[in-house]
């Protein structure tokens, strides 16, 4: 189930910051080191395997950049919002 526009802009203010760029989620993640934001993209990719979901993950240096969309529902569901909440509850228990 896609949100409407106005769902999701409230769904997205609940999520620590992720923000709408034309119809994608994003949140860029910031490591005071690099192998922290490697470790970091392994629990990324556990939790994705998990749902059977996964986010475009973008690596610069301590820097860590996930984008969410549902390609098979053409927009953002459910799912990307209950992803984007454990990527960040990822990142604050190893922050």
């Amino acid at each position: 189930m896609l949100f409407t526009e106005e769902e999701l802009r409230e769904e997205i203010t609940k999520l620590e910051g992720w923000k709408l760029d034309n119809n994608v989620m994003v949140r860029k993640y910031m490591f005071s080191q690099y192998m922290k934001g490697i470790a970091f993209v392994d629990e990324v990719a556990t939790i994705s395997e998990a749902f059977d979901h996964h986010p475009h993950i973008t690596i610069d240096y301590k820097t860590v950049t996930l984008r969410l969309e549902s390609n098979e529902e053409d927009g953002i569901t459910a799912l990307d919002l209950r992803a984007a909440h454990e990527f960040n509850e990822a990142f604050e228990k190893n922050h």
